[in-house]
């Protein structure tokens, strides 16, 4: 999974988790909504700038939009 991925993955559930819709986060992070999908899919990359945005609108840290998911343990 490259970072774009990675980023693409995390944006899209950390969304979800917070209940936000594209437009909402969108505003919230001041970028438009169309960027923020094409970030979603994986299309763009995404300047620092960006992500401090995206992570503040989300109320996360910054590293947390580009750490890739951990492999599930198997029992």
């Amino acid at each position: 999974m490259d970072l774009r991925d990675t980023l693409a993955s995390n944006l899209r559930r950390l969304r979800a988790e917070k209940g936000l819709a594209q437009d909402d986060l969108a505003y919230e992070a001041d970028v438009s909504r169309s960027y923020l999908s094409q970030l979603e899919k994986g299309t763009f990359y995404a300047s620092l700038k960006i992500l401090e945005k995206l992570a503040a609108a989300l109320g996360v840290q910054p590293y947390e939009l580009i750490v890739p998911p951990s492999k599930k343990r198997r029992l």
